[in-house]
């Protein structure tokens, strides 16, 4: 039941008397670029996503090596107590 190779040649046979083949040939082109800027976009918002990830990471990773206030204050505390 699906569709046979002459079935799809028909189909273009009719497309390419409706469109003509300048007219196909220039939505080809810019398809082609549609999914160039797209897949360009998708990259740019990946390495814009990785950069982010990176920088939270760095940040978290620069606040886990600070002390905090309450270590701070636990130090000292113990420190009386000693």
């Amino acid at each position: 039941m699906g569709i046979s190779i002459w079935q799809l040649l028909i189909v273009l046979v009719i497309v390419l008397l409706l469109f003509g083949t300048k007219k196909l040939r220039n939505m080809g082109g810019d398809l082609g670029a549609a999914i160039r800027n797209f897949r360009g976009a998708v990259k740019e918002g990946g390495d814009e996503a990785k950069e982010a990830a990176d920088a939270a990471d760095a940040a978290r990773i620069e606040n886990d090596s600070e002390p905090t206030a309450d270590a701070a204050t636990m130090s000292a505390k113990e420190r009386e107590s000693a």
